[in-house]
Formats: C-alpha cells, sequence, structure tokens
C-alpha cells in the first residue's frame, strides 16, 4: 500500500526529544516550547508564536483573542476542514459560509463582500492544500474586519515574499502527523499583534492569575498546552523546514508534471507569484468524466494506493443543517469531485510515478 501521508522524521528529531526526556520537564513548561514558539514564528515573518494542543484549538484561541461572541458572525470557506469552522460555535457566534473561487479553491472575495453585515466579527481564510489565499485583496473588500489565516496546511506557502502565518492579523498552524512539519498532534498561533499574542497565552492556559493569585480566575479560559516533547520535535523540524517544504514542492511539481496531459481532470492552479507548497496533491474528475471520482478512488484501491476525498462543504454537514439551503456550487463540486493523492515531503518519486501511472491507466 502506498499511504497517504509520508511525513519526515529524523535522527535530529529523535536527538531532540531524548534530550527533553532526560531534562525531567515533559509538560508544557519545558524549554523546547519557547524554542518552538520563537523559531516557527520568525520561520513565518511574525513575531509572537503560542504553541498550543491543535490545529483547531489554535483557531479557537484566535478567535477568542479577538473578542468572537454571542451574536456575532465568522465569515467561513464553505471548502475546508471543519476544524476551521468549528470554534466559531464553540464560542456561540453564527458562522457565514462563502463559496471557493473554481480554480485555486480559496475563499471567493466577491462572495465575502456579500456575506458582510454590521454583525461580522472575523473572517478565516484557509490557505487549502498549501495555495496561499489572497489575504491582500479579501482586506480590500472588508477593510477593519480582523483576518485569522487558518494556515495549517500551509507551512511555508508565500506570497510575493511574505508568508503564511504574516498575512492576515493572527494565524493557526496545525503540526498534526500528516502536516509538512509535524509533531503528531499539536498547533500554534502566530501574529505579529503583541496584544493579540498576550491574550492567546492566557487563554491556553486556563487564564491563571499571576504568581500571588496563581489559582484565581477571573476568566474561564482552556487547557491547550503543548507538551516540551511535542516542541522538541517541532523545534527539530523547524531547524530543517527548508528542505520539508521544498521536499514537499517536489512532490507537487513531479505530480503535475506525471498528469499534466490525462484528460477528464482539473488540477489545483498555480498563481504568479506564489509558492504553494503542496501539503497534499489533488485533483477534480470532470462532470461527464469516467471513472467518476468514486470509481477513480476505488480502482486506485485496487492498485494499493490509498486516497482521500476532498473535504464535505460545511453547509451540507449534518452538524451544520441550519446552513443547508446555502448555495455554493463550487465547494459543492470539489467536494462531491475531488480526490487527493498521496503526498507528504517523504514520498519517494517511484511512488509517485506509479501513482501517476495508475491514475493514466484508470482515466483512459
Amino acid at each position: 500500500m502506498i499511504g497517504i501521508a509520508a511525513p519526515d522524521i529524523g535522527p535530529r528529531e529523535r536527538d531532540y526529544v531524548a534530550e527533553a526526556a532526560q531534562s525531567g520537564w515533559l509538560s508544557s513548561r519545558g524549554a523546547f516550547v519557547p524554542r518552538f514558539e520563537d523559531g516557527f514564528a520568525r520561520f513565518c515573518g511574525a513575531t509572537n508564536g503560542i504553541a498550543c494542543s491543535s490545529g483547531t484549538s489554535a483557531v479557537h484561541l484566535a478567535l477568542a483573542a479577538l473578542g468572537v461572541g454571542p451574536g456575532d458572525e465568522v465569515i467561513v470557506p464553505a471548502f475546508t476542514m471543519i476544524g476551521s469552522v468549528n470554534p466559531v460555535r464553540y464560542l456561540g457566534a453564527t458562522p457565514v459560509v462563502c463559496d471557493a473561487l473554481p480554480d485555486v479553491w480559496s475563499l471567493d472575495p466577491a462572495r465575502v463582500v456579500a456575506a458582510l453585515t454590521p454583525r461580522t466579527k472575523a473572517i478565516v481564510v484557509t490557505h487549502i492544500y498549501g495555495h496561499p489565499a489572497d489575504v491582500d485583496v479579501i482586506r480590500s473588500v472588508a477593510p477593519g474586519i480582523p483576518i485569522v489565516e487558518d494556515a495549517a496546511e500551509a507551512h511555508g506557502a508565500q506570497r510575493g515574499e511574505r508568508r503564511a502565518g504574516s498575512l492576515g492579523d493572527i494565524a493557526a498552524f496545525s503540526f498534526y502527523a500528516n502536516k509538512i512539519l509535524t509533531t503528531g498532534e499539536g498547533g500554534m498561533v502566530v501574529t505579529s499583534d503583541p496584544a493579540l499574542a498576550s491574550r492567546c497565552r492566557a487563554l491556553r492556559d486556563h487564564a491563571f492569575g499571576g504568581d500571588e493569585s496563581r489559582y484565581r480566575h477571573v476568566e474561564v479560559g482552556f487547557s491547550y498546552r503543548m507538551s516540551n516533547l511535542q516542541a522538541a520535535v517541532g523545534v527539530a523540524q523547524t531547524e530543517r523546514a527548508a528542505e520539508l517544504v521544498a521536499a514537499s514542492r517536489r512532490v507537487g511539481a513531479r505530480y503535475r508534471a506525471g498528469l499534466a496531459d490525462v484528460s477528464g481532470i482539473q488540477l489545483q492552479a498555480l498563481e504568479a507569484g506564489t509558492v504553494n507548497v503542496c501539503w497534499v496533491f489533488g485533483l477534480v474528475v470532470e462532470e461527464g468524466s469516467a471513472p467518476s471520482r468514486d470509481e477513480l478512488r476505488a480502482g486506485l484501491k485496487e492498485q494499493g494506493i490509498e486516497s482521500r476525498d476532498f473535504f464535505y462543504p460545511v453547509h451540507r454537514q449534518p452538524a451544520y443543517s441550519e446552513l443547508a439551503s446555502t448555495s455554493c456550487p463550487v465547494a459543492e463540486r470539489l467536494g462531491a469531485r475531488g480526490l487527493y493523492l498521496p503526498s507528504g515531503p517523504a514520498r519517494k518519486d517511484d511512488e509517485i510515478d506509479a501513482v501517476c501511472a495508475a491514475v493514466k491507466s484508470l482515466m483512459r
């Protein structure tokens, strides 16, 4: 089986984990946590990193720091992983879904304009599958509205000279096992706003009081800390970030070359002036093509190749049935006809070539 993910864990990661374990500090108070926060924030071009337990908790912290609460609306992509949206509901606010652009699959600025109301408190912009969304355009059509980058899939992605994590007001990253940089589980909030960073740090850790009143809590916080062992892996991965990002981009380029002449499929567009880091390589089976998306996936499985359907549109999720009347035709098409192929920085060239050959054979 050619599995869907191929993380790259090497001797440096193992050495740092051993160092963390030998230090006796396994919890979030260990020295690797601030090292990871500082190093990853610098990698993103930001000044503050706040390590936490997951990408979803990072989105939650970011929105909470912005003061999102009951009565507020938060614009979110219809085509995104559910972790981008659930924190809106955690905070008692209302998610307002907007459709995707048909070529790059990220949030459509025109739909954002139509969704704005006096209750709009924030906008979540997902850098989908490693493609950096045009945050500047979204900011221009929604001036004054804070933008949260969901950069869970976009470590090292760029628009111009700026990296994901420095494009909006605050950003959320995931380090789940299938991400380009991984700690197994974990996440991070990144921002250059010191007030937002301070707020996230307080909320992440139960909103403890100061030294004299540590166990006196004036508000309800969260237990979203990252362990020193996870951070040790994160430090090593961040030190190798250029290598890991380049490897992920190499995977995407090889897939793109290998599938360029296959009829019946659409690939994610590449925009000039951007660095798409290709967290995963996705394709959309065009309407009327044979085989269908589901038949293609079944055929790949028969040949020992794992693939995954694209994200199910938020407004079609049973958990968000109140949004079912929303029309987002691009997200619906992507959710019904898209799948992504085995990816990851440790993916071998012969595996990519085998997957391309299988897709070509099946699409014929």
